[in-house]
């Protein structure tokens, strides 16, 4: 097992991963690097072997499945995971470590919009999704985490472990901060620099297309985690609505004592009982989720005993 690990998926970033290396080596030398290249055409992994990195190749594309991949095959005390990209400076990641390894904290969030990210990024609607998506979590989910979709954190070996890795794609970050609240595990934010892409490297995340999967994945997972608040809004929405429609109805029938518009009575009956059917299936997936969690807590003692035989 490595006492440190660092992980840095990589897709065509040949601009920057010689530098990114070299920073890392030069900053933790007593980390192991290792670089997950998915499908690069540029020659990405050859100048990562070329600089000492322990380069693996993850076949499926998309970032998430990088992760999963990585996650799997890696076993180490600490993780520091970093984007190939160069946007994130090395100096904040021993603290980022200590606190895993001295703290006994979970997961380590390098927090750049609270330092210099919505100066740096020269991309306005990415600076509007990261607000978006950080303030509709923090809302669902009751919690006040920083910066949801920064890729550089540090993990203890029970997180990396434990973490059931759904996404295929930049979502995964979303997965990781919502599952960590979920789980109660202790997460810590550290305030990052944050510098912009060289001139010549490319974004890999789709604004528009990865952003509409990241709030999908939000809604996908507060049904998941949440389903009493989620059915219970769902279900004050139905009721709404058939009482929209079945007032005029009503109102007619007390004044008239007949009912002429049957067919909106029978639809605002249906929609009425469907938001029955809606809160107590919330009940029930409530139950579920409480036992999932359950469970989870007791996997975390396996996870622990496996950690101590790997020590």
């Amino acid at each position: 097992m490595d006492k440190i690990a660092v992980l840095i998926p990589c897709y065509n970033e040949a601009k920057t991963i010689r530098k990114v290396v070299r920073d890392w080596k030069n900053e933790i030398p007593e980390a192991v690097i290792y670089v997950y290249d998915n499908n690069s055409s540029d020659g990405s992994a050859e100048i990562a072997e070329e600089e000492g990195a322990i380069v693996r190749r993850e076949y499926q594309q998309g970032k998430g499945n990088v992760i999963r991949r990585m996650f799997r095959e890696v076993d180490a005390q600490c993780y520091l995971m970093v984007d190939a990209d160069d946007t994130y400076p090395v100096e904040y990641g021993r603290r980022m470590i200590d606190e895993v390894l001295y703290k006994n904290v979970d997961m380590v969030i390098g927090d750049r919009l609270s330092s210099t990210y919505f100066e740096e990024n020269k991309r306005p609607f990415h600076n509007f999704g990261n607000s978006l998506v950080r303030f509709t979590i923090n809302r669902l989910f009751q919690t006040n985490i920083r910066d949801i979709m920064t890729g550089y954190r540090a993990f203890g070996f029970l997180f990396v472990k434990t973490f059931p890795v759904l996404s295929k794609g930049f979502e995964i970050e979303t997965e990781m901060s919502i599952h960590a609240v979920d789980k109660n595990m202790r997460i810590s934010s550290i305030v990052i620099g944050y510098r912009d892409r060289q001139e010549g490297s490319e974004s890999k995340l789709n604004t528009y297309a990865d952003g509409m999967k990241v709030l999908k994945t939000i809604g996908a997972l507060y049904k998941n985690y949440k389903p009493m608040r989620f059915f219970s809004w769902l279900a004050a929405l139905l009721f709404l609505t058939a009482a929209i429609f079945v007032a005029p109805v009503f109102v007619t029938y007390v004044q008239s004592g007949l009912v002429p518009r049957f067919p909106t009575l029978i639809a605002s009956g249906f929609i009425a009982l469907a938001a029955v059917l809606s809160f107590f299936s919330g009940m029930i997936l409530e139950t579920i989720a409480q036992k999932s969690r359950q469970e989870f807590e007791m996997s975390l003692h396996d996870a622990q005993r496996a950690y101590k035989e790997l020590l």
